[in-house]
């Protein structure tokens, strides 16, 4: 199954929570992505049908390694495209916002290649390093 931009955002929001505190609910997302608890439980709903989560039975969301894999791919995207509109001059809230929409529709080519032309001049790549993106951009 193909997940959607929305549950891109989902991944990347949750993946961010997890890398933050460790556990995380959907009231956690809800309130990240500052969405009603509807919303995110029947996103989490067609998540976890995906197989992209798991839910335990006191609620945490865990993702598989599927939904791992693309939320660390969104999320590398997000923080790189953040860093480099912010370097150029773009108030960072705006670059948030313009990462959220650029990170999804870029070919899986063309982001080697920019990310090659990034590392070559000198933009960092997202590590584990408590960047303070979130999917709410």
């Amino acid at each position: 199954m193909k997940v959607k931009e929305s549950g891109e955002d989902y991944l990347e929001a949750i993946l961010v929570l997890q890398k933050r505190g460790g556990r995380v609910r959907s009231v956690d997302v809800a309130a990240e992505m500052q969405l009603s608890k509807a919303s995110v439980s029947v996103a989490m709903k067609n998540l976890r049908n995906g197989g992209y989560i798991l839910m335990s039975e006191n609620h945490e969301i865990v993702l598989t390694e599927t939904g791992r894999e693309l939320a660390e791919m969104i999320y590398e995207r997000h923080v790189l495209f953040s860093r480099v509109l912010s370097s150029l001059g773009v108030d960072l809230e705006t670059a948030r916002k313009d990462a959220c929409r650029i990170e999804h529709v870029l070919s899986a080519e063309s982001f080697e290649a920019l990310k090659m032309y990034f590392r070559k001049n000198g933009v960092g790549l997202p590590a584990d390093d408590g960047d303070d993106c979130t999917a709410s951009g």
